[in-house]
């Protein structure tokens, strides 16, 4: 079983991994598309996350974590328990082209764009000012910005919203 990282998971998978490598999903986009209400923020002061956005000729790079051979089920139990928490992403099975240049399934979390926590398109400013201030269940909004941004660049997969995210969010909060 494998499973595509592109936010969070890239830096917290939370459960053990066999064998990671890195993969590019071809049709999605990683966004900062979702607004955050348990993990990054509140109801009433939500935060923003990552999440996979259908966009047409897009890439995502991110990676490619494989699940320890036994453990599937219980993986899967914590992914859904994990992601799943508001039903604004949908759980999907998609081909994802290894570094190696193999393709295989991977387990992946894709926006609803029908739920109500789909929020695209929010100009880069915006989100810099709802990161810097949000605080959720499991820390700051920023921390998570930062965490994933620094895994992306020590992956050398560049991005240019969330270094620029990073930067701005930074100045926001010294």
């Amino acid at each position: 079983m494998w499973v595509f990282g592109y936010g969070s998971l890239l830096w917290n998978p939370g459960f053990e991994v066999h064998h990671e490598m890195r993969a590019t999903l071809h049709g999605f986009g990683r966004s900062f598309c979702m607004r955050s209400i348990h993990h990054r923020g509140t109801e009433t002061d939500p935060g923003l996350v990552l999440a996979l956005d259908a966009v047409a000729g897009t890439v995502c790079e991110g990676v490619a974590l494989r699940v320890v051979p036994g453990q599937e089920a219980a993986t899967l139990a914590y992914l859904r328990e994990r992601e799943l928490v508001s039903s604004a992403y949908v759980e999907h099975l998609l081909p994802i082209t290894l570094e190696d240049g193999t393709v295989q399934d991977a387990l992946a979390y894709v926006i609803d764009p029908d739920h109500v926590q789909y929020c695209a398109a929010l100009p880069l400013e915006e989100q810099a000012q709802i990161i810097a201030r949000a605080h959720g269940g499991r820390g700051p909004n920023a921390e998570y910005l930062m965490n994933t941004a620094d895994h992306l660049a020590e992956l050398g997969v560049h991005d240019a919203d969330l270094q620029w995210l990073a930067v701005r969010v930074r100045s926001l909060c010294a």
